[in-house]
């Protein structure tokens, strides 16, 4: 019996000490891979705010960008670096001179804009998507401001921005979105990172 004792006694210290070294001689998790995007959209279409919900910052710091910033946007299986660009019109015209080194694009429109607005923001991503530096990245492409009362079904929007004939082939997500509801946003930003690290893409994703 003694001899029984003393060997689960020491099969209980085997069991103890792997479990304690799994603990503390794990070793740190390996690093996030991190990406390199490029955020446009005409001002007024809620980047700023977005990005700045997606940091964890308080709403009384937000101010909207009127030359470009950047903000390491931090997610459980990637780090996005996003370079946002102001979208005023005079800014606008110097966008492209921000693109080199981009790995993914976030286009962020108004859903509640004025048809003028919409017609600018169509424009502005057709631009985008046949740019050389971007036309082969992955675009997310976030319909926002479905908050309120007059913002367009993504199903209006997606006929109306005809990305169907356009982006045919390239990598892009099409997403409601607003600042009331940011899961749904994470959600939309981890299918960008899906695509970014190519798996399991398909084409003009809804």
């Amino acid at each position: 019996m003694s001899e029984c004792i003393q060997l689960s006694f020491a099969v209980c210290r085997i069991g103890i000490y792997t479990c304690f070294r799994a603990l503390c001689c794990k070793g740190p998790p390996p690093p996030r891979p991190e990406y390199d995007l490029v955020c446009i959209g005409l001002t007024g279409s809620g980047k700023t705010s977005l990005l700045s919900q997606l940091c964890s910052e308080t709403p009384e710091n937000i101010v909207s960008t009127t030359g470009f910033s950047i903000k390491a946007v931090p997610f459980q299986n990637a780090i996005l670096n996003v370079k946002e660009l102001g979208g005023a019109d005079n800014i606008r015209k110097y966008w492209s001179r921000y693109y080199q080194g981009s790995q993914g694009v976030i286009f962020v429109l108004d859903s509640a804009s004025s048809e003028d607005d919409l017609e600018t923001a169509r424009n502005e991503l057709h631009s985008a998507l046949q740019h050389p530096q971007l036309c082969t990245l992955p675009f997310l492409i976030l319909a926002n401001h479905q908050d309120k009362p007059a913002a367009r079904s993504v199903q209006e929007i997606k006929k109306y921005l005809e990305l169907e004939p356009l982006a045919r082939g390239k990598r892009w997500i099409l997403k409601p979105c607003s600042l009331d509801d940011m899961e749904a946003v994470k959600d939309s930003f981890s299918l960008l990172i899906n695509l970014l690290e190519e798996k399991d893409f398909e084409p003009s994703r809804m």
